[in-house]
């Protein structure tokens, strides 16, 4: 996933947030980075050679109270300058009652998979993990408790949250192994400078709202329509957009639109949620949205030329401290939260604003990227692990510790205060379409684009080159391409088994 933060952020953020919440490739780049959306920069997992694994020291409950032990390092808060911050949390709760002692497990993120795994496979596994975003969570997968049990014994009320991000935690085959904490949805961000300059209305800014021409005729806000949108917004050095005649492929110095810092799967569910693996849980499968939005993007790349292919991702022009975005000649891009911070946007020359996400075939998904907490099912203690659990994510705490880790509350009653606060910190007298991305969370995906995988590193290193060949490859047979892709990933899953 990714240490995930919405005011410092490296570009290898893609897989850094990833492992927070979420993490990219090509087309680029969930998820849960670097890679920036161009499809030249293949990501890939980042390897650590031989991590030294190292059992946290942690101090000893007193009297008889039950220790409940927090692992925290797959995700954000291994910083030094978190330690103060989560340890106040952690004396607040001990203050709070007498009954349970809470001990925190702070391990560096480039040793935490294996420091858990260890810990796991010894039967000695903490009573609670986080924050950890779908990429890390499943790197453990078939390790977390469900937590419907637990949710209807204490009446937990569960209504406080966006039914859709309650439902993104509910896995099949294993339960609620989440509840909601700190969100990350995404949405179309666009230039409006580049818009005014074309003359074109800027894209909807709510859900259900048509694109309006300058001649006054409406169109359905779907993938069709931003394609047309995006050739009109890539201009060559001559001033030819790319519906003309004398457009010149060659020499582009504007384009319409990417899918930034995300991977192929991310790319796949911009036009729906899908797998690749189907529910028997042994075939390997390309999703027909992800079909459709690969092609989509390889007519974008090399026939249509409204989306930066292998070649053009490295242009200068591109180039901004927040990606090809922030370098001011990308007229649109779809992006999360996490991507609104002073590192990508505070400092661009233009004016910028959100939109809604198309839909495909009269279904919308803006992917989601989330961090939680979740219990192992090797915690020796899980009703007591389930009081601490709800403590951290109150309407009184979860506000600390986001403003420690990052994120957008999922609890419905803190959204308003926090983008308030947000936009006054880092970007003053703006007025920013929050309530699009509010509403965007009602099309978060499920199944998650950064989910479980067999032979995760294996399988993404396929789907990269591939994605990594298409665009640097015109006049490709795609669906010859893409049947080489579906026989390798079978071939994997089954050498899983």
């Amino acid at each position: 996933m990714k240490k995930r933060w919405m005011y410092i952020l490296s570009f290898v953020i893609v897989f850094s947030m990833f492992l927070a919440a979420c993490q990219p490739a090509a087309e680029v780049p969930a998820v849960e980075e670097p890679s920036l959306e161009e499809p030249v920069a293949v990501v890939e997992e980042p390897v650590v050679e031989e991590p030294v694994v190292e059992e946290p020291v942690v101090e000893e409950p007193t009297g008889d109270k039950i220790r409940i032990r927090w692992f925290v390092g797959l995700g954000a808060g291994s910083d030094e300058g978190t330690f103060e911050p989560q340890q106040a949390v952690v004396d607040d709760f001990n203050a709070s009652q007498d009954e349970i002692e809470l001990v925190m497990e702070i391990v560096d993120n480039n040793v935490a998979y294996d420091t858990l795994a260890t810990q796991i496979a010894a039967g000695n596994a903490p009573d609670i993990v986080g924050p950890v975003g779908i990429r890390g969570r499943d790197t453990f997968k078939g390790a977390w408790l469900d937590l419907a049990p637990y949710i209807e014994k204490n009446n937990y009320d569960l209504t406080a949250f966006d039914p859709a991000m309650v439902d993104f935690y509910l896995v099949q085959e294993e339960g609620q192994l989440g509840i909601p904490f700190g969100i990350f949805p995404s949405f179309m961000i666009y230039n409006f400078d580049l818009f005014d300059e074309a003359g074109l209305a800027y894209p909807p800014a709510q859900y259900g709202e048509p694109y309006v021409w300058a001649d006054g005729t409406e169109s359905e806000w779907n993938m069709d329509t931003l394609k047309e949108l995006a050739m009109i917004l890539t201009v060559d050095a001559n001033g030819n957009d790319a519906t003309m005649e004398d457009f010149d492929s060659t020499n582009i110095v504007q384009f319409g639109f990417m899918n930034q810092w995300t991977d192929p799967r991310g790319i796949g569910t911009f036009f729906g949620a899908g797998s690749f693996l189907a529910d028997d849980g042994v075939t390997a499968q390309i999703p027909e949205p992800w079909q459709a939005a690969w092609k989509w993007t390889y007519d974008g790349w090399w026939n249509d030329w409204f989306i930066p292919n292998g070649p053009y991702g490295g242009a200068d022009f591109l180039q901004g401290p927040g990606g090809p975005f922030s370098g001011g000649n990308l007229a649109m891009i779809h992006m999360h939260t996490w991507y609104v911070a002073p590192w990508a946007l505070g400092d661009v020359g233009f004016d910028w604003n959100f939109g809604a996400t198309p839909s495909y075939e009269g279904t919308i998904t803006s992917k989601m990227h989330a961090d939680t907490f979740g219990i192992p099912k090797g915690s020796k203690n899980p009703d007591a692990a389930f009081t601490v659990l709800t403590y951290m994510l109150s309407e009184e705490v979860s506000p600390r510790l986001l403003n420690i880790y990052g994120g957008m509350p999922a609890r419905l009653s803190l959204q308003g205060d926090y983008f308030d606060k947000y936009t006054a910190d880092n970007f003053p007298g703006k007025d920013i379409n929050w309530d699009v991305v509010v509403d965007s969370i009602a099309y978060a995906d499920n199944p998650n684009h950064e989910s479980w995988m067999p032979s995760f590193l294996e399988t993404t290193d396929r789907y990269n080159e591939f994605w990594n060949y298409l665009s640097n490859t015109p006049g490709l047979d795609f669906d010859a391409e893409m049947a080489v892709l579906l026989a390798d990933l079978q071939n994997i899953f089954d050498a899983a088994q």
